[in-house]
């Protein structure tokens, strides 16, 4: 095999894409991951600050040891409160987790992806993952045989799969015909990533305020990783962008909502108006490319769906081409390939749906939405469920997808 072929190719190394990368590698697949970026280049943006339980123990069972890690290193907060102008409509107190725990992965996560990356990275290393940095694909063409990837300075990879895992402007996506499907919020979401003060920490609670009393009715979410905070703020229709995101406007608003210390501890602000798009095909015609994260879908950030749907995308994909590799005919490995694609689109519509529910239900402008947490919040005193009802709201249903059509 040369230099510039493998049986995988793995485009994009951010958390989906080396997860990818590290379980075909344990697989004893050969394969290759091709980044635009320079190593150890930081990305820009909000990132994600939380891994459930399930995509620790995916990654855990990937590589012994690195679920532990990631956890470990990452903080449990245990007290979550909702506030609903001003006053308290539900509180729940998880009491402390061992995240140091080396048998139980505690329920979540918090930490800055930077760091999430790193656990991983360092896995892949480990493990013999190869990288090639600084190499930003153009072109992605699959046929009946394989595919041949080229970089934007004319270099070819040939190989008999592709992940794509190179997020939303995905080149692989693009290349091969598939298109997003779904609407972008009419909202601005305002991301401000704020660095504690280690020395007079606040408590870890995750709060969430509907109608802050001092943001002129604006919802407010105050959520702790590990060394940070991270501050969410829906802007309503009239307000001017710039206003609240320039680094003035926000030391303006955010002694507000926090300690006036941490107007002078502000690490990122960034402005968001979420797409809430699925591809409308996870592989393409010949069945050669699986697409996983970012490259596949996006979503508001509510409930924590992004990283957390990219890790399985990660590992379906990969089982779907070991499955594939392994067939002895070219209907079942098409198959083999197919019900992974269509597991991992069910999969992401129903997490589109859940981001679609949560952003009803935080959005000020439905009347009849208005109505109802006006009454829950009225009503928590002599219906707990209600203030339940009101604290969930922000992260859509909590159950999983329907019946997936693969089972591995």
């Amino acid at each position: 095999m040369s230099e510039n072929q493998h049986q995988v190719i793995v485009v994009g190394a951010g958390p989906v894409g080396m997860t990818a990368a590290l379980s075909l590698q344990k697989r004893g697949i050969s394969c290759v991951v091709l980044e635009a970026e320079a190593v150890d280049q930081p990305s820009p943006g909000s990132r994600a600050i939380f891994l459930h339980k399930a995509s620790l123990s995916l990654l855990e069972q990937t590589a012994p040891g690195l679920g532990f890690t990631i956890a470990r290193n990452g903080i449990v907060w245990p007290v979550k409160r909702t506030l609903y102008k001003g006053k308290e409509v539900y509180q729940r107190y998880y009491g402390e987790t061992d995240t140091s725990d080396p048998v139980k992965l505690p329920p979540f996560t918090a930490l800055h992806q930077n760091e999430i990356e790193r656990y991983i990275y360092e896995e892949c290393v480990n493990a013999g993952v190869e990288f090639v940095w600084e190499t930003p694909v153009s072109e992605c063409q699959t046929s009946k045989d394989g595919v041949t990837v080229i970089s934007e300075n004319g270099e070819k990879w040939e190989a008999d799969y592709v992940i794509g895992a190179d997020g939303g402007r995905s080149a692989v996506r693009k290349s091969s015909g598939i298109q997003f499907e779904g609407p972008r919020t009419a909202d601005t979401f305002l991301v401000v990533d704020i660095e504690e003060d280690e020395q007079d920490p606040l408590p870890l609670e995750r709060i969430f305020h509907y109608q802050h009393p001092a943001m002129n009715g604006r919802n407010v979410m105050h959520v702790p990783f590990k060394g940070g905070w991270r501050v969410d703020l829906q802007l309503l229709e009239d307000d001017d962008v710039e206003e609240f995101t320039s680094i003035e406007g926000v030391k303006t608003w955010l002694p507000k909502v926090m300690d006036e210390k941490y107007a002078n501890r502000i690490t990122w602000v960034s402005s968001y108006r979420f797409h809430q798009v699925v591809a409308d095909s996870f592989t393409d015609e010949n069945r050669r490319v699986l697409l996983a994260g970012e490259a596949a879908h996006l979503f508001a950030p509510f409930g924590a769906r992004g990283l957390n749907s990219g890790v399985p995308d990660a590992i379906i994909a990969t089982n779907g081409i070991e499955k594939a590799m392994n067939s002895d005919n070219e209907e079942s490995r098409q198959e083999a390939i197919d019900a992974s694609a269509k597991e991992r689109r069910i999969a992401a519509k129903w997490n589109r749906n859940g981001s679609t529910t949560a952003l009803h239900h935080l959005q000020g402008n439905a009347p009849e939405m208005n109505l109802k947490r006006e009454v829950a919040a009225s009503l928590t005193s002599i219906a707990p469920q209600l203030g339940r009802w009101l604290d969930e709201g922000p992260y859509g249903p909590k159950s999983g997808p329907p019946e997936l059509t693969t089972k591995y």
